[in-house]
This record gives structure tokens, sequence and C-alpha cells, in this order.
């Protein structure tokens, strides 16, 4: 898979097929394989005439792992995805985000609306405008020490698929 640096940051990425350009952001313990290929996104996409690319964000998939809170906020975040456009020479293109992935793309179509032609979010209901503080069920559950002490059934839930 190939990559590129984003301000320091190893990220890899995948760029396929021709037409008219999406970029696709996958969700919170994800990657490019598990919410885009896997499910036939990417075909389908291809199919349909477009030029889709993803990447694995920061931490997630192929891409460098970092180990500090303040490297994971969505507008940072955002910034990757900028700069893997800018990488690959797109000024504009359609932006398709799924559950951590749209808030990445909406803070990304804030922070940049001359780069997003449109967005399509999928998976978000209230934390799209929310702040995410660290203290919410989900992230005390992948904080925990092990599965059994996790009682929520959401949150452990998505302990285990994280």
């Amino acid at each position: 898979m190939p990559e590129f640096n984003s301000d320091g940051v190893r990220l890899a990425y995948i760029d396929e097929g021709a037409g008219e350009p999406i970029l696709l952001i996958h969700g919170f313990a994800s990657n490019i394989a598990m919410n885009w290929s896997g499910p036939g996104w990417g075909k389908i996409l291809n199919e349909a005439g477009y030029r889709v690319i993803a990447f694995d964000n920061r931490g997630h998939g192929m891409s460098e792992k970092l180990y500090q809170l303040a490297d994971y906020g969505a507008p940072l975040m955002a910034q990757d995805a900028r700069r893997l456009l800018q990488h690959l020479d797109i000024a504009q293109c359609h932006v398709m985000g799924y559950s951590m992935g749209a808030r990445i793309s909406a803070f990304l179509a804030v922070a940049e609306p001359a780069l997003v032609r449109s967005c399509v979010f999928g998976g978000m209901g209230g934390n799209m405008l929310r702040p995410m503080a660290g203290t919410d069920d989900v992230a005390q559950a992948l904080e925990a020490p092990a599965l059994d002490q996790v009682v929520n059934k959401g949150a452990r839930l998505f302990r285990q698929f994280a």
C-alpha cells in the first residue's frame, strides 16, 4: 500500500479507478479494508465512475501508530485528509465518512470548504455535534484493564470490536 507523509506522520492510502474523486474516511478501530474494501464500497464506487481514495487514519490499519492523546483530534485528522488530497494534487472531491470518519469529514468540510464538493455522513448521531470527551462509557471500556470489567453492554461491544 502506498504511503505519504502528513506533517511527520506516515499514513497508508489507496487510490483506485478514474473519474470524479471521492475520499472515504473510515471509523474508529477500523481501516480501509474493514470499512470500504471488504463491504464492497470501493468496487461499487469504481464501477459508478469514481476515483476512490481512502487512507488508514493515524493509529489505524497500516498507518503509523501514535501514543499521545493530542495526536488524535478530529480537526488534526481532517488535516491528514487535506494533506492526502494535496499529495495527490486533487483540488476538490466528494467525501464520505463513517462514524469517526464522518466526524473527521465534517471538520474537513468546515476547515476546507473549497476542497469538499459534497459530504456523506454515515453512522453518526449526536456525537456529530457534541465534544468527544474521554469520560464516556466507550472510553472507559477501552481503558478498562480487562473486558470482564466492562458492564455497559454497548461499550462492551465497542471494546470487543476495537
